[in-house]
Order: C-alpha cells, then structure tokens, then sequence
C-alpha cells in the first residue's frame, strides 16, 4: 500500500471514529474531527504531515 493511501485510510478511521465517540460519548470529540481536517488541508498546502513522518519510522524499525 502506497503512503498516501495509508494517510487517507488513517485520516478516515479518525475522522469516523470521532464522530462515532462524539454522537455515543461527548461532542467535545469534534474538535478532534476538526483537528484531523486542518491538518489535511495544511498537508495539501505544504507537503508536511506529521502522520507520514510517524509511519515512515515505524516502516524502517522493522
């Protein structure tokens, strides 16, 4: 699987798994949702994204 479409996969779990946490448990989990969005768009912006960095490390321990 190629990085970028680990990085969507990841960002959808989190994006599904917040507003899952956020209609069961508290709408505070929102702002994890909107956090995961900025960083999308600044990612597309800028090229950085921490969560490429994060498993880029985890691929080259193995």
């Amino acid at each position: 699987m190629e990085m970028e479409s680990k990085i969507r996969a990841f960002a959808g779990v989190f994006i599904l798994a917040s507003l899952l946490l956020a209609h069961f448990y508290s709408p505070l989990w929102l702002y994890f949702t909107a956090f995961v969005g900025v960083n999308l768009l600044q990612s597309s912006f800028t090229g950085f994204c921490p969560l490429e960095i994060i498993l880029r490390k985890l691929e080259t321990k193995k």
